[in-house]
């Protein structure tokens, strides 16, 4: 039911001076593995994977423009997916003419999402330390460079520690490391900045 929805908004008319969009519906494999789009709307649940699957398509797509329908009232989730990268975040019970115009927001180049999250990001940004405001990358060790890719492959702290060959520990302390060098508080905030500074 809620594809029939998600596709219906296609149906609906296109508004004087935008662009008309074709719905393709596939899943995230496909998508990853070479079909061509611009936009992209995801339709996630509340699985601990949900942030991953936001991280790993703007990782093999840094030029899509992610819309993201999540659960209801879960400005957790809403924040990470903003914070991933991600240009809109609707919940599950949005009506259609709602989620046409956060396309038509995405498609101009704004950010769609809850009053709160906006609010709650423009507040982190001015806590940010000054070093995470420039446009240089922190320094980093060769272990440190290594962990930080894995994390944007979105692989999980025991699947680093087993490519590594290094206990759980020790990733657990690298990932601590690389928060406090980029002023990030978790992983998806972490990857983000990484992806936006670094030339990894």
């Amino acid at each position: 039911m809620r594809l029939v929805g998600l596709v219906s908004i296609f149906d609906q008319p296109v508004l004087s001076g935008n662009i008309p969009l074709l719905p393709v519906v596939c899943s995230i494999k496909e998508l990853l593995g070479g079909l061509a789009m611009d936009y992209l709307i995801l339709d996630l649940d509340e699985s601990d994977t949900s942030s991953h699957s936001i991280l790993a398509i703007l990782r093999a797509r840094p030029g899509i423009r992610l819309i993201v329908i999540g659960p209801l009232v879960n400005n957790d989730l809403a924040m990470e997916a903003i914070s991933a990268g991600a240009r809109a975040y609707l919940d599950l019970n949005s009506e259609v003419d709602v989620v046409r115009l956060a396309i038509d927001v995405v498609i101009r180049g704004n950010i769609c999402a809850p009053r709160k999250v906006l609010s709650k990001l423009i507040d982190r940004l001015l806590k940010v330390g000054d070093s995470s405001l420039t446009n240089a990358p922190p320094q980093l060790t060769p272990r440190e460079e290594q962990v930080i890719q894995l994390i944007l492959l979105a692989q999980s702290n025991r699947e680093i520690a087993r490519k590594l060959g290094i206990g759980i520990k020790s990733v657990t302390a690298h990932v601590g490391r690389l928060m406090r060098k980029t002023g990030t508080n978790n992983r998806i905030n972490l990857a983000s900045f990484m992806r936006k500074h670094s030339r990894l």
